[in-house]
């Protein structure tokens, strides 16, 4: 009796799996994976297994300020004079942002600076401290909340250690020698533009928001930021809209840019705003208005 059960068994796991095979052969075929799917797989697969030796074989906070130092020196001669009205620009960014990073958990070099090129839609982190913000995405602000986190997000990223173990990634695979401070500068400027892997930009929005709030600024500056930010991503970027006389060309490329490089703009409105009901942060509404003030003579900035 026993052998008929277990015969009986066995035939309908047969037949169950050779229905599976007919049906898998016969039902429509899915569309082949892209070479560019497969290369982001394979590289966020490779960021999440180098992360693991990093927390062992971490810098110490003096080297990696002093790579900072040395990757924004050689920079530097990228960045073009700023004007008057951009001298006081950068200094409103400074205000800002110090403001913000002195919350950071680690206390290093921060240091804020203003790209004077309104067709940069963007902002990046340097390890150890130095912080670039593009004029063009501060064209888009209308409060200072949403300045505070744009700069708190980019804190993170350093405060985080995701800056220096980029450095340490791609020290790894071009055989770079670390002590060697020099052969870091061969890291090109654009490699700091992109974004990192999505944990480690949830984690920048998350803790930055922290991090401004700490800082007295609203939560909702993010949201707000992140919600213009998706507006733009439908019409200029999605729907490929005629820029006519608010964005540029090249201000639309560096969007898209930005767009590629970082999670979805109402993915990151939805966790803020998460965070915001978890926190019980609904109250923290007002925001101060974007307010520059600056004098000019004989053409200096004096204000």
């Amino acid at each position: 009796m026993k052998r008929a059960v277990v015969f009986v068994i066995f035939f309908a796991i047969l037949g169950i799996s050779l229905a599976g095979l007919y049906w898998s052969q016969r039902r429509a075929k899915s569309p082949p994976v892209s070479a560019n799917a497969i290369l982001n797989i394979a590289a966020d697969a490779q960021r999440d297994l180098a992360r693991v030796p990093m927390h062992f074989t971490r810098l110490s906070d003096d080297q990696e300020i002093a790579i900072g130092r040395q990757l924004a020196a050689n920079y530097s001669g990228q960045v073009m004079k700023l004007t008057p009205e951009e001298e006081a620009l950068e200094k409103y960014v400074r205000r800002v942002g110090g403001t913000v990073s002195a919350h950071a958990h680690r206390h290093l070099d921060y240091n804020f600076q203003v790209i004077p090129n309104h067709n940069m839609i963007n902002a990046f982190s340097l390890p150890g401290g130095p912080v670039y913000i593009g004029e063009g995405m501060l064209d888009l602000m209308e409060t200072e909340d949403e300045l505070a986190s744009i700069l708190a997000h980019e804190v993170e990223h350093i405060d985080h250690y995701h800056c220096i173990e980029r450095v340490q990634i791609e020290a790894k695979l071009k055989n770079l020698n670390l002590d060697v401070v020099g052969k870091l500068l061969e890291i090109p400027l654009e490699l700091w533009q992109a974004g990192y892997h999505k944990d480690e930009e949830f984690e920048a929005d998350r803790e930055g928001v922290r991090l401004a709030v700490e800082a007295g600024y609203s939560p909702y500056g993010a949201v707000s930021i992140f919600t213009r930010l998706a507006e733009l991503s439908n019409e200029f970027v999605i729907h490929a809209a005629s820029p006519e006389e608010e964005l540029s060309e090249l201000a639309i490329e560096s969007l898209a840019g930005y767009f590629r490089s970082h999670p979805l703009p109402s993915e990151r409105v939805d966790r803020v705003n998460g965070l915001i009901a978890e926190e019980h942060w609904e109250d923290r509404k007002a925001q101060k208005q974007f307010h520059l003030e600056y004098e000019v003579h004989d053409g200096k900035f004096v204000k």
